[in-house]
Formats: structure tokens, C-alpha cells, sequence
């Protein structure tokens, strides 16, 4: 007799667990979702390759996912930032940039390559920080958090961006 009420019991939890591991697949199919196009967009501009870029997004995610059941943006983010540092060639994230010592004007209609091609040339923590704050809009303590630096180092790393960009499209 308790065989058969283990049965009813068994029967009846089953439709739970398969309610349940759908609605953690549906969960995290809406945090992909929410975030995979931001992800691919920083790793492809991080890296330049759009292989390379599907690569860092995968393990991105694979990575949040391991580390939270339900990661947020910034952790997100941060697992990026991680992914970034050991599959690319991007070295440490730390301002680079020397000080501009003129402001260049450009005065002319910029391309949409020109201006890749000069965010693609600018040194790796830079870009990071100008993509994060003046393409994806975040804030600076954001950045800060992400990447690990100061505030005022996200806002240094920024100034220096703009200024690298407008020597670049001066030219």
C-alpha cells in the first residue's frame, strides 16, 4: 500500500518539477534576452571579431549563471569584464591614454567607419569606458564597480577618450 501512495505522491509532484525547470528555462531565456545584445556589442567592439565576440558572450553568460541564479546587469557585467580579461588580448584595464595637449577640432561630417575604426584604436580601457558610458549610458559609478577602478579614473579614462577620438578623426 505505501508503494502505491508513493506513486500518487510522485505523480502528482511531477507536473511541479516540470512546471518548475521550465520557469527556471523561461527565467533565464528573459535574462538572455534582456542582456545578450549589450554583451555581444561591448565583446565586439572589445575584440573586434565577431567569432570571438560569440565566444565572450557565451562564456559571459555561462559565467553569471554560475555565479547567481538570477545574475543582475552588473553581475553581467562584471563576468564580461572577466571574460574579456582572459580571452582577449586586452590587457589590464587601467587609463592609458597620455593627456592631450591640444583639443583637435574636426569640422568635417565624420563616417560611421571612421568612427569604428577610431574607437577600434583607442587603447583597451578607454574604449571600455567610453563605449560603457557614451553608447550603453552608464554612469560612472557603474563603471567604476565594473571594471574596478575610481570613479575619477572612469571620468579621466573618459575625457581622454573623447580627446584621443577627436585627434583620430582629425586626421
Amino acid at each position: 500500500m505505501a508503494s502505491r501512495v508513493d506513486g500518487i505522491q510522485l505523480a502528482a509532484f511531477l507536473p511541479i518539477v516540470q512546471h518548475a525547470q521550465q520557469s527556471s528555462v523561461d527565467h533565464y531565456r528573459d535574462i538572455f534576452e534582456g542582456n545578450r545584445h549589450r554583451v555581444y556589442s561591448l565583446s565586439y567592439y572589445m575584440t573586434g571579431n565577431e567569432l570571438t565576440a560569440e565566444d565572450v558572450m557565451t562564456n559571459t553568460f555561462c559565467r553569471a549563471f554560475a555565479a547567481s541564479h538570477k545574475p543582475d546587469a552588473e553581475t553581467i557585467d562584471r563576468a564580461l569584464v572577466t571574460e574579456l580579461r582572459e580571452l582577449t588580448p586586452i590587457g589590464n584595464l587601467t587609463v592609458q591614454c597620455q593627456p592631450a595637449t591640444q583639443v583637435s577640432q574636426v569640422r568635417r561630417n565624420t563616417r560611421r567607419a571612421d568612427l569604428e575604426r577610431a574607437v577600434n584604436d583607442l587603447p583597451s580601457t578607454e574604449r571600455l569606458i567610453f563605449l560603457m558610458h557614451d553608447v550603453e549610458n552608464y554612469d560612472h559609478k557603474r563603471i567604476a564597480r565594473t571594471i574596478g577602478i575610481t570613479e575619477p579614473e572612469s571620468k579621466a579614462g573618459l575625457f581622454q577618450a573623447r580627446l584621443k577620438l577627436r585627434e583620430l578623426l582629425a586626421r
